[in-house]
């Protein structure tokens, strides 16, 4: 920066402003800044900040949210996707300075003789002001305050009053009077459609929805078969479907059930061993169906309001008709066979790693080609596969070519890894990513979690998935409805997306191994139909209640925000408290969640009325039970796993079920 007065610490920032912030459209992003300079007199701080398209940059004047540490924020709302600009520029506020000096001196019985140079020049800040063009109001405030300072007739007091009146605070505030100008460094903010920040995600294998032949054995399913299944995620009111891969599935080291080693004739494979004699990344798997039957299923996704989330998993199977054309993209061993996957012990026969480094440049070319064909089809989201395996520089430039070309494409990182990682992609152009929420149980543990997501809004999106074909977390072993129930509100309602896999509402818990977390029987390796229909009329189905928090979350703007996220103190390890907030529109929502699937917990909900705003008592309304209660300061809950594991409790604006996002 330049100039006289200091601007330190602005957020948000990313990695001293190598990255862009991140965030969407109609988002309010706070700026914050500490604005300092010498002595006594006031400094005032404005966010300058310009869109793509904006011919001239906006202005947006911060206010002290911290006066003893000289912390100033501002809300600046961008409109449009893109790469938006903005910096903080700090001056001094002669106007400010006056107002507080003369107060003080009238305070103290000052008369007219000590007060004369005062209001001399109060009377030149008051025509300064004026000068500058405004409201026509506000210049006549102005100026009557400038001739009411310099009326001798009048007392002290009556000289100073209109000046310091509200009509002229106004002006002066909408319009400054600006004294030694100091000009912030230039920031970058990513701003991305509002899908990249919110949404609910559902999982299935369009394999597995042909149901069963007349002797009861799994049939193979097909595009159209998936395509009905379309209208059962649409009533669940999910935004997003994501596919696994859905490209010809290799035969050479084909997996068997459980991840044997040998294959069976009727062994469907791992759709994650891409490639063989049909097609690679850029085909479909013939028993699928063809291209048009899956542009026809994205159609109809698009027509119930569902987006298609593909997998881009960037490995091959043996026979990938990559591994005869390229075998550069691939690792040669010393006895000349290519390496095949490795997370040792673990060993992946089926699936060949790509060397991103002896061909770089044809590698990159190659996988812009396949996003480009899926984007072709109407995908407009990826869901990437082990991402931190492959470098980092190769994101990086994918990512931007992609997205300079098709701004509205978004990219999920299964980023399962340390925090420099996940965070790492997430500032290289990965829009969400995958988190350790799966692992995370405890009160504890799950408010350091959240506060940590909180922290970091500004630069990486979380997507809770509660399960995944990989991960069946040890607490859901046990096939506990209660605990799915848990698990799903506390995914629902900590972050705006989170997502399903399917079989989660049916609480498949059986485990391949006692203390292992793969599923027995794992769709990832045979078909999986389900009898959603017969266990929702059996009463065995969480559909009601994925519906509820679905339906919840999108009444409630709050619930589609991560940066207003709060813990609250509740005096029972058992349960857990935090709020949502979303001041564009005033909503607040408190969330109170049971962690204890057996048996009714109670305790004692202490709000942070100032943080929320809220005033010592509200009618507080439970979407969950649709009762009414009247909240203050302290709060009893009481919440029987039994009947409700959740609160959802509205405590800002009323919110309409069925508002869009």
């Amino acid at each position: 920066m330049s100039g006289r007065i200091y601007v330190d610490d602005v957020m948000p920032v990313v990695a001293a402003g190598r990255y862009p912030a991140k965030a969407v459209v109609g988002e309010h992003v706070p700026v914050t800044a500490v604005v300092w300079r010498e002595g006594h007199d006031a400094a005032g701080a404005t966010v300058v900040w310009r869109g793509p398209a904006d011919r001239a940059p906006r202005h947006t004047r911060m206010t002290p949210v911290d006066p003893g540490a000289d912390r100033w924020s501002a809300a600046v709302v961008p409109d449009r996707p893109g790469t938006w600009t903005f910096r903080v520029d700090a001056w001094s506020d002669p106007w400010t300075t006056w107002a507080h000096a003369v107060r003080a001196k009238l305070d103290a019985g000052q008369g007219a003789a000590e007060l004369a140079n005062d209001l001399a020049a109060g009377v030149a800040l008051l025509r300064r002001a004026a000068a500058v063009k405004r409201p026509r109001e506000q210049r006549a405030a102005l100026l009557d305050a400038a001739r009411a300072l310099a009326d001798t007739s009048r007392s002290p007091g009556g000289r100073v009053a209109p000046a310091l009146a509200a009509p002229v605070a106004r002006a002066m505030r909408e319009h400054p009077v600006r004294d030694l100008v100091s000009r912030g460094a230039t920031h970058r903010l990513r701003v991305d459609r509002p899908r990249a920040l919110y949404g609910s995600w559902y999982e299935f294998f369009p394999r597995s929805t042909g149901g069963w032949d007349e002797h009861g054995d799994p049939v193979h399913g097909t595009f159209a078969t998936a395509a009905a299944e379309l209208e059962r995620v649409a009533r669940m009111k999910f935004d997003v479907v994501y596919l696994p891969p859905i490209h010809p599935i290799g035969e050479v080291n084909r997996k068997g059930r459980n991840n044997t080693i040998t294959a069976g004739p009727d062994d469907v494979g791992s759709p994650w061993a891409i490639g063989s004699k049909d097609g690679g990344h850029d085909a479909v798997h013939p028993l699928l169906g063809t291209p048009v039957d899956f542009k026809s299923f994205v159609d109809r996704a698009h027509e119930l309001g569902l987006e298609v989330a593909l997998d881009l998993a960037l490995q091959c199977a043996p026979d990938h008709p990559w591994v005869t054309g390229h075998p550069e993209w691939f690792t040669t061993l010393a006895d000349g066979t290519i390496a095949h996957a490795e997370n040792p012990p673990k060993k992946y026969q089926d699936i060949y790693p790509l060397n991103f480094d002896n061909d770089p440049r044809g590698l990159h070319q190659e996988v812009l080609r396949v996003v480009r064909h899926w984007i072709g089809q109407g995908v407009r989201i990826f869901r990437v596969d082990n991402p931190h395996t492959k470098p980092p520089d190769f994101w990086h430039r994918l990512i931007a070519q992609v997205k300079h070309e098709h701004p509205d494409v978004l990219f999920l990182a299964e980023a399962f890894t340390r925090p420099a990682r996940l965070y790492g992609l997430a500032r290289l152009g990965f829009d969400q990513s995958y988190t350790y929420f799966t692992w995370r149980d405890t009160k504890a543990e799950l408010t350091a979690f959240g506060t940590e997501l909180a922290a970091h809004a500004h630069e990486a999106r979380p997507n809770l998935f509660v399960t995944t074909p990989d991960i069946l977390p040890k607490g859901l072993q046990a096939g506990l409805p209660a605990m799915s129930a848990l698990r799903a509100a506390l995914a629902a309602t900590l972050a705006p997306t989170w997502g399903v896999y399917s079989g989660f509402e049916l609480h498949e818990h059986e485990v391949l191994r006692e203390g292992g977390e793969e599923f027995l029987n794992s769709e990832k390796y045979q078909l999986r139909p389900r009898d959603f229909e017969r266990a929702r009329r059996e009463g065995r189905s969480l559909e009601p209640w994925l519906t509820r928090l679905n339906e919840l979350r999108r009444a409630h703007p709050a619930l589609r925000r991560l940066r207003g996220l709060r813990f609250h103190d509740v005096d029972n390890d058992r349960l857990i408290a935090y709020s949502r907030t979303d001041p564009a529109t005033g909503d607040a929502v408190v969330c109170v969640v049971t962690l204890d699937p057996h048996a009714p917990q109670e305790g004692t909900v202490r709000l942070d009325l100032d943080a929320l705003g809220l005033p010592e008592h509200f009618p507080a309304h439970d979407g969950v039970s649709g009762q009414t209660w009247r909240w203050g300061r302290e709060n009893y809950v009481r919440l029987d796993p039994a009947t409700a594991v959740a609160h959802v409790v509205d405590v800002g604006r009323p919110a309409r079920l069925g508002e869009g996002a």
